[in-house]
């Protein structure tokens, strides 16, 4: 599953799911998750979810959420980006990567780079110009 912020309003969790926020809505009133008003939006329709084990717990069981086989998962094509140029999609790769990082993981990168710098880092991956 994407990696979910602590704090969600309903529209971006329903992007984020690919459903619909009045789904979300329903979701929220079924299973009684816990919400806050929306900073700034007047009204008090607008609500932010938190993100708690119990919402992630449901989410993670929502049938319309679990792959359906895991054969036709490895099966379909990987999402190809179209874009033609490379640093596009270089950003994308990136930022794919880090949706998927740990805590741990990520820390661990935040570390590196404080240390090392981006040259150091380049150059840990083998990318220094003084190779190229």
């Amino acid at each position: 599953m994407k990696r979910l912020k602590d704090k969600m309003s309903t529209e971006e969790l329903a992007n984020c799911l690919g459903m619909t926020r009045q789904t979300i809505n329903r979701w929220i009133r079924e299973q009684h998750w816990q919400t806050e008003p929306m900073p700034g939006v007047k009204g008090g329709r607008a609500r932010l979810i938190h993100i708690t084990q119990q919402v992630r717990d449901f989410l993670a069981n929502t049938p319309a959420l679990l792959h359906v086989d895991e054969a036709d998962a490895q099966m379909n094509e990987p999402a190809k980006s179209y874009s033609t140029n490379e640093a596009d999609v270089i950003w994308q790769q990136i930022s794919d990567t880090l949706q998927v990082m740990t805590p741990d993981e990520m820390e661990k990168l935040n570390v590196l780079l404080r240390r090392e710098g981006i040259c150091g880092f380049m150059s840990r991956l083998g990318l220094s110009e003084t190779q190229a």
